[in-house]
């Protein structure tokens, strides 16, 4: 599969998309071509955005391509490979594994779900592989791809139905 003109495309360190390159963060163990739960990588393949969210609290609804929903303080992600509602949003209180979303630093104000082991998710193939706002310059993710949040915006304000995101 080759990139058309409306894809991003991400390399360990740059990501490019609308005739413009990025800086982008990846999972601190690197890429790799057998993503398991906890690795720390990032997979390597072609996705989509599903959905997302974002931090009404913090700022309007972005301009974004597909549906983005706000959420609040019992917005989780579950990341427990046991659990059947691996891979998938639940909310607090939840006994199992998960992440939270509305969390205290900005990474996730605004973050887009990829359709890497989603919706029909793979026990311990790696959940909850976002793009979302990065920590800081290239700081790496637990897999995700961040961005800068200027740079995320604009992305998002040009992305497509047919957009795609190609991980090498």
């Amino acid at each position: 599969m080759t990139p058309g003109r409306g894809d991003l495309v991400v390399t360990q360190w740059a990501a490019r998309f609308g005739g413009r390159r990025f800086p982008v963060a990846i999972g601190r163990g690197g890429m790799t071509d057998d993503k398991r739960e906890g690795d720390g990588a990032t997979p390597r393949g072609v996705w989509r955005l599903m959905h997302g969210g974002y931090r009404a609290d913090r700022l309007a609804p972005p301009a974004a391509p597909v549906r983005l929903r706000p959420i609040g303080p019992r917005a989780l992600w579950s990341d427990d490979p046991e659990a059947p509602e691996y891979n998938q949003p639940v909310r607090a209180p939840y006994g199992p594994s998960h992440e939270r979303l509305a969390r205290g630093d900005r990474l996730y104000d605004v973050f887009l779900v990829t359709d890497w082991n989603w919706p029909r998710a793979v026990p311990g193939a790696g959940s909850a592989i976002f793009v979302h706002h990065w920590r800081k310059p290239r700081h790496p993710t637990a897999g995700c791809l961040a961005f800068r949040p200027d740079h995320l915006a604009w992305i998002l304000a040009r992305w497509t139905a047919r957009s795609r995101i190609f991980v090498r």
